[in-house]
């Protein structure tokens, strides 16, 4: 296992410090993506790395670009070292790095709920509704929906949390021609993502989806999928056989290390308690799962196969 909790100093202009990943950029319309391996829980980031986090995340994101490519574009070029120039190929890069087109991102972050589920059961056990949406009574937890929902929501200033909002509120932030093509590029990739998660013995009960647009050659404006997509940071993965309404099955991501928080005295503020050695052992394990059993590819063999993701 590797480890990276920070990015190498590059020679590129640095714009962004996320939670996860690191922004820089390569002229005026690329940009290179690096995924460390630090990880958030309840808004705040550990002190501990989880090892072959952002290998995971890159891995499982230009997977997924690859496989929903014939629905929607998207903004991956390539996840090679080689690509980058010669000065900033450093080989701690190797398998977290994604060189993206630069697009104009859309305000909007495109959820779709399959399952009551986390937030959504939390609104549904006490007002019966999803996302402000009459969906029918009786639902238990985890339970399936009678289709999948888009619920969009805003996204969050730093240190905020997302706020959602109803398709009419997306409407008034994007042009109503826009906030439709969103919904339904949303659902056609959920249901394409869904169906290969079943194959592989999977539920995906939910997941959050992230668009921009770039003006191509021919002037033509062109809807891209952009960020991570299908990941365990930006969705939620049930092993099918786990699954009974009722209850809601640990899910293929940080679990471990919400649960051994969730049973501290703290306030769920800065600066972070630190974080057993087996409860990272058991995170890191669950996101390599995650990439090996719905990808069905060995981690230790990525990024040899990176090639095969270029547009």
């Amino acid at each position: 296992m590797s480890t990276l909790a920070g990015s190498p100093e590059l020679p590129l202009k640095h714009l962004h410090r996320g939670k996860v990943r690191d922004l820089y950029a390569l002229g005026e319309d690329r940009l290179v993506m690096v995924a460390t391996d630090r990880l958030s829980a309840f808004d705040v980031v550990m002190a501990e790395p989880v090892p072959d986090k952002g290998r995971v995340l890159t891995a499982m994101s230009a997977h997924w670009f690859a496989a929903l490519s014939d629905v929607v574009d998207n903004h991956l070029l390539s996840t090679d070292v080689a690509d980058l120039p010669v000065d900033a190929r450093s080989p701690l890069l190797a398998g977290r790095l994604m060189i993206t087109r630069r697009a104009e991102m859309l305000p909007v972050e495109c959820i779709v709920r399959a399952h009551v589920a986390g937030s959504a059961w939390k609104e549904y056990s006490r007002y019966g509704t999803v996302h402000g949406m009459a969906v029918p009574a009786g639902l238990a937890e985890a339970d399936r929906l009678p289709a999948p929902m888009f619920t969009p929501s805003t996204k969050a200033a730093v240190g905020d949390h997302d706020e959602n909002i109803s398709f009419d509120d997306a409407v008034g932030l994007l042009g109503g021609e826009m906030a439709e093509r969103l919904r339904d590029v949303s659902l056609r990739v959920f249901g394409r993502a869904a169906a290969a998660a079943q194959a592989a013995g999977f539920i995906l009960a939910d997941t959050k989806f992230e668009f921009g647009t770039m003006v191509d050659d021919d002037g033509e404006q062109r809807l891209l999928l952009c960020d991570e997509v299908l990941t365990p940071d930006s969705s939620r993965f049930w092993v099918a056989t786990d699954w009974a309404p009722g209850s809601t099955p640990h899910g293929f991501d940080k679990q471990p290390v919400r649960d051994h928080l969730d049973g501290l005295d703290w306030d769920k503020s800065p600066p972070p308690p630190p974080l057993p050695a087996e409860v990272i052992e058991a995170t890191a394990r669950r996101y390599r799962e995650a990439y090996e059993r719905i990808c069905g590819a060995d981690l230790d063999d990525w990024p040899d196969f990176a090639d095969d993701v270029r547009n």
